[in-house]
């Protein structure tokens, strides 16, 4: 990216922060300031609520970015730093404060964006009604409609943007997204009124901390203790969470049980960092049972990651002439978001319909299933880049191009990627979509930011593991010393990406394995655990009961 040019940021790399700004993040080099703010943003998704502060961060960050873009000041002496100089390393570096500068405005836009993006959605799903009959249908389409409209942001940053960026150069373009970003914090704020608000329940982290603190001071307590009073919980319909119903409780993970034990020694007032309410435990249960989904996502977003960096290199190799237009490398990635807006369209009218036949599911195929879809639909799209990868370095080593990857080759058309692009955009639709439907929808009432929060996470980890596997790719395979380079060379010519998006597609299919298996051993809640407690329960009769009685008990008192 131009603007990385003068910080001495090599054309991979840049183009990984591109396409990060773009609306994405990606890494294949991601510089070590970079990864601190990737990582930054990562630690903030889980630890996010709904701040109506952040949204004006983004907007600050992006105003920041935009005077690094308009004013010499804040980029170091280019006067006499060419292509070449730059790939000598032979141009002056930035200053101290400079990269300073940048990071801070860069990590102020990542606090921005860390509490939009586990929030919108969740925040959008809510102002449905749970008591209408066509939820359901309501909520799936909302999540296609989120996912389309986040999609229309990527394809106008990858071309509109782009389009400013070549005719007025880079502040420009900024200038328009920070002008973009503050009328949009300006329509949010006005719609205020407007709004449902669920009631918030106050931090989620402090339960899930209270939960692990109960369980562990209590880590030597006995099911069976002559000092056991029962599982604790608050009379009445509601529970002590604001905005949560009560939460029956499960046999998993029965050491956390612990920290609902309620001994004679914890008094009359318990402190919640002794004695937690089952519905708190529970809680914690449902999030720990809901990582494995999420994580077995993050392999796409690793693919999806290398997609936006390689084949962006890769693309300078080819012709990107469409007729007489000539197409700017860096709008390629738009045509992901193409597939996805076509498929997004015409979702509804033919593959609910033609899947609702063969699977009998009213919405076509369930959450897990479609997460399922999309898994494989990754594993045939990276299969089929490695087959046109080993293709493109053939036909440029027999016409000569080896030694030269900065010169397109005018017989070999860009748009042969345009497969593997659809092909991911298709497993992004079912993928993303899915798992924020499901994470929404199985997330505990009143952690529903955390629930979507996991599928932004997933995408930031994808990122992280691009960076750490392409580093052990480059270490591996490489040799300096010798001569010999390595599968990501600078010059693609000579390089093997065919061998990377091949070792991705044996990697892809283990994860496939993992999500099956996954996915099998799940139950859903809406099948098994959410009620409303009927009145105050008896736990005087709990003393010297084993865990297996105790749970048959509890579930007695409250069928009763």
């Amino acid at each position: 990216m131009e603007i990385l040019t003068p910080f001495r940021v090599r054309s991979l790399e840049s183009s990984s922060l591109n396409l990060m700004i773009g609306g994405r993040h990606s890494g294949v080099v991601i510089p070590e300031g970079l990864r601190r703010l990737i990582s930054m943003e990562n630690l903030l998704l889980i630890s996010q609520r709904r701040v109506a502060g952040l949204p004006p961060s983004s907007y600050s960050g992006l105003t920041g970015i935009t005077l690094c873009a308009t004013m010499s000041i804040f980029v170091p002496n280019q006067d006499h730093c060419d292509q070449i100089s730059l790939l000598l390393g032979t141009c002056q570096p930035a200053k101290q404060w400079q990269m300073i500068y940048l990071n801070t405005v860069l990590y102020v836009t990542a606090f921005g964006a860390a509490g939009i993006r586990p929030c919108v959605s969740s925040f959008g799903a809510d102002q449905f009604d749970e008591t209408n009959k066509d939820y359901k249908t309501h909520l799936d389409r909302f999540f296609n409609f989120f996912y389309l409209s986040v999609t229309i942001g990527a394809i106008v940053a990858f071309t509109a943007v782009v389009y400013i960026q070549i005719k007025h150069g880079w502040g420009s373009a900024f200038g328009s997204l920070a002008i973009a970003m503050g009328i949009s914090n300006v329509v949010f704020f006005i719609g205020t009124p407007l709004y449902r608000h669920r009631l918030p329940g106050g931090s989620p982290l402090t339960r899930v901390a209270q939960v692990l603190a109960a369980a562990f001071r209590k880590r030597n307590a006995s099911f069976s203790s002559s000092e056991l009073i029962g599982l604790y919980e608050v009379p009445g319909k509601q529970s002590t969470i604001k905005g949560s119903g009560k939460i029956a409780h499960t046999d998993d993970f029965r050491c956390l049980d612990k920290a609902a034990l309620q001994l004679i020694e914890d008094g009359a007032n318990p402190s919640p960092w002794r004695l937690c309410t089952v519905t708190q435990v529970e809680e914690v249960k449902i999030l720990i049972k809901l990582i494995p989904i999420p994580a077995c996502t993050i392999m796409l977003n690793l693919i999806l990651t290398e997609f936006l960096t390689l084949s962006v290199q890769q693309a300078y190799t080819l012709n990107t002439y469409m007729g007489h237009l000539k197409l700017p490398v860096t709008c390629m990635p738009v045509f992901p978001g193409l597939s996805i807006f076509l498929i997004l369209s015409l979702y509804y009218s033919t593959f609910v319909p033609l899947s609702r036949r063969l699977t009998g599911h009213p919405h076509g195929a369930s959450q897990l299933q479609r997460i399922g879809i999309g898994l494989a639909v990754s594993i045939l799209s990276v299969a089929l880049a490695g087959v046109f990868e080993r293709f493109r370095r053939s036909y440029a080593v027999k016409h000569g191009y080896e030694g030269n990857f900065l010169t397109q080759m005018p017989n070999l058309s860009a748009y042969w990627l345009l497969i593997q692009y659809c092909l991911i955009g298709i497993a992004e639709v079912f993928s993303v979509v899915g798992l924020l439907e499901f994470l929404y929808e199985e997330a505990p009432d009143a952690m529903k930011s955390i629930g979507s929060a996991y599928a932004a996470l997933a995408g930031g980890l994808g990122c992280f593991a691009a960076t750490i596997l392409n580093n052990i790719v480059k270490s591996v395979t490489g040799n300096e010393e010798k001569g010999q380079p390595s599968w990501l060379s600078q010059n693609i010519n000579t390089g093997r990406f065919d061998y990377l998006y091949w070792l991705l597609t044996v990697l892809s299919v283990i994860n496939f394995c993992a999500f099956l298996y996954s996915a099998h051993k799940y139950k859903y809640r809406a099948a098994h655990d959410k009620f409303e407690m009927g009145g105050k329960q008896d736990v005087s009769n709990k003393r010297n009961t084993p865990l297996g009685g105790l749970n048959r008990k509890w579930k007695g008192a409250l069928d009763g």
